[in-house]
């Protein structure tokens, strides 16, 4: 007798991405959501009080939670992207905890390729703040590279409110939050509609699930009755619950981005359902290869769904399908499918450049980052420039950063991708070379169809 399959829960889901510096609190913060949502037992909690006792770290039992690698805990840092799920009464959430080292910036862009809000932790002890927004500290560039991956909302957390050198001081959070603006404006954020800012404690647990205490924070509950930082939740859970995400179309041809793929007796690929509707037995085509397999099976963890929708992180059996004819960064097509080209027209956002290189030019080389795939490429010809004051130049044969640049760019192999305008998560990129990012675009033009 076969378990019955079902349509997936109804509450919606979304993927959680905590992004920020180094030492800003992200495992803590995340660790500690899954405890106050009772998503960890009270014995595995004591257990990890206890190693992280042995390691004179006490305040990191939390992170431990998320960070279940020995490298990761003896050094206090994410390397991997960590994954744990929690379920409120309205929502379901899966929380990716991404690396916050530059080391680890590709993984990081694994896990914010998949998010649908990101929750920008910063920290708001003195000294600790700055480094994470100097040139070279990281909570820019998660910022940026977020934006560009198609988080839809920014949650900006000012985490250690409840620190010595801070305790709950109104000015510090104001001036972590009058510095933060200006530069999430920069990376093509619109502040009212898209951020929203919120001081907690992630490892007190203060405004995580419940109101801070008002005898350590007289004032927070006047700022989220008068709608400041674009809030009317004080705290962070019932902020993420009300959160609405627009343009997930379950009835349009499907799109999943492949993020990794295995043999457990028959090829699954595993991704994150970006539109339409996937069941088992329909027919699908993998691009770029426009090879054809059938569904035979679509699970959610473990639970086996007859149908899952836009939102959904899914594992997919493929009938037929040998493991080295799926690649991370394909995409799972029903027809009309995705385009797969080898040129493309773009239009992009100079934030920085290599050493060796002080111009962006024709014949610049970098990783062309896109949904979850990268691949070599090299501009081929610049079309057009405009610099920081909006002068267009048309003759243009280089660009330095600051400027937005129509180019057009050549991968190695083929990418499946799709312009901005018809399917914008198929349609972003970023560019990286040495550890860098340089580049954010979009994609406004692909060659024409080949019939």
């Amino acid at each position: 007798m076969e378990v019955e399959a079902k349509e997936g829960d109804p509450r919606e889901h979304f993927n959680l991405v905590f992004i920020g510096h180094v030492d800003a609190g992200k495992s803590t913060l995340s660790g500690n959501i899954l405890y106050i949502t009772d998503n960890v037992d009270k014995r595995t909690i004591e257990r990890y009080e206890r190693e992280a006792k042995e390691r004179n770290r006490e305040s990191w039992f939390l992170a431990y939670i998320m960070d279940t690698d020995e490298k990761e805990r003896e050094k206090g840092k994410t390397v991997e992207v960590g994954r744990a799920v929690f379920n409120t009464e309205k929502k379901r959430y899966t929380i990716m905890d991404a690396p916050g080292h530059k080391n680890y910036v590709p993984n990081m862009i694994m896990g914010a390729s998949q998010a649908d809000i990101a929750v920008l932790v910063v920290s708001a002890r003195k000294g600790e703040f700055e480094t994470g927004f100097d040139r070279g500290g990281q909570t820019r560039e998660h910022a940026l590279l977020a934006k560009t991956l198609g988080v839809t909302h920014l949650v900006v957390a000012v985490n250690k409110m409840d620190d010595p050198s801070v305790k709950w001081d109104k000015k510090r959070f104001d001036e972590c939050v009058t510095k933060t603006r200006p530069f999430l404006k920069s990376c093509g954020y619109t502040i009212k509609k898209e951020v929203k800012f919120i001081p907690i404690s992630g490892l007190g647990g203060a405004n995580i699930m419940k109101e801070v205490d008002p005898t350590e924070c007289p004032w927070w509950s006047q700022c989220v009755a008068n709608g400041d930082n674009n809030t009317t939740h004080s705290t962070l859970i019932s902020l993420l619950d009300n959160l609405e995400i627009k343009g997930r179309d379950p009835v349009a041809p499907l799109r999943i981005p492949v993020l990794e793929r295995y043999n457990d007796r028959g090829t699954i690929a595993m991704g994150k359902v970006e539109s339409g509707t996937i069941r088992p037995g329909m027919k699908i085509m993998l691009m770029p290869t426009r090879n054809e397999y059938k569904v035979d099976a679509v699970w959610a963890g473990e639970e086996s769904l007859n149908a899952a929708r836009p939102g959904e992180n899914i594992l997919v059996k493929l009938a037929g399908c040998g493991v080295e004819d799926v690649q991370k960064g394909f995409v799972i097509c029903t027809n009309p499918p995705c385009r797969a080209v080898t040129r493309l027209i773009c239009q992009v956002a100079l934030m920085d450049l290599p050493d060796n290189a002080k111009i962006f030019t024709a014949g610049f080389e970098a990783m062309f980052h896109a949904h979850t795939c990268e691949e070599e490429c090299m501009v081929v010809k610049i079309f057009e420039t405009t610099n920081r004051k909006g002068v267009v130049n048309k003759n243009a044969c280089f660009a330095n950063v600051g400027m937005r640049v129509v180019c057009m760019i050549e991968t190695s192999r083929s990418v499946p991708v799709e312009t901005f305008e018809d399917k914008p998560f198929l349609g972003r990129f970023t560019l990286r070379t040495e550890g860098k990012t340089i580049a954010i675009g979009k994609i406004t033009k692909l060659p024409p169809k080949k019939d």
